[in-house]
């Protein structure tokens, strides 16, 4: 009797997994291509899902028995996405200077492949702080909400509001200076005459 009940806990499990990764999988994927090289992407994707399994009942807004929600369940997904991410990193740094040190050369590292399509966007992101351009990258490419960002980022959601606030001003003043006209809204746009 207690085998059939770990068969079926175990089977549930599974179920409960597929109807989480059919609602994560995509979302977390495109998080990642604009995050990496290609080439680390799956890699990535692969350690995330494997957190996602392990923690499967510590996920924020995972139902017990119907499919997950994905604005409930992405934004926890989107920070062990940006943990595997950052682990990743450092294993790859570590590398790096490893074989630095044995060839006594420094190598730079090749630009991003789409670094070319929006370059003086991406110089004026190099600007902004590490935690800043993640802050601004979520908002705008995952168009997460500044409280969904406080869950990825473990920030508080003021605290995200604000900093999305100077990141934008300190970008448009970037891409302004850069171009030389001015970025962004006009101050009476979307504004009515009421």
């Amino acid at each position: 009797m207690e085998s059939l009940q770990k068969q079926e806990h175990a089977r549930s499990r599974e179920r409960r997994y597929e109807a989480l990764v059919r609602v994560v999988a995509r979302p977390l994927h495109r998080y990642l291509l604009r995050r990496t090289h290609l080439n680390q992407v799956d890699d990535v994707l692969a350690e995330t899902m494997l957190v996602l399994w392990r923690r499967l009942d510590d996920i924020p807004g995972m139902p017990a028995e119907s499919a997950p929600v994905a604005d409930q369940v992405l934004p926890w997904c989107y920070g062990v996405a940006r943990g595997c991410l950052a682990n990743t990193r450092r294993a790859e740094r570590r590398r790096l200077r490893l074989v630095e040190r044995l060839t006594h050369m420094a190598s730079p590292s090749p630009p991003p492949a789409h670094a070319n399509d929006h370059e003086d966007l991406y110089a004026a992101m190099g600007l902004l702080g590490e935690v800043d351009r993640e802050v601004v990258l979520l908002w705008g490419w995952e168009e997460l909400s500044p409280r969904a960002i406080a869950e990825v980022t473990g920030l508080s959601p003021n605290a995200v509001s604000i900093r999305l606030h100077r990141a934008k001003k300190k970008l448009a003043a970037a891409l302004e200076r850069k171009n030389g006209t001015p970025v962004g809204h006009k101050a009476d746009e979307g504004r009515s005459n009421r």
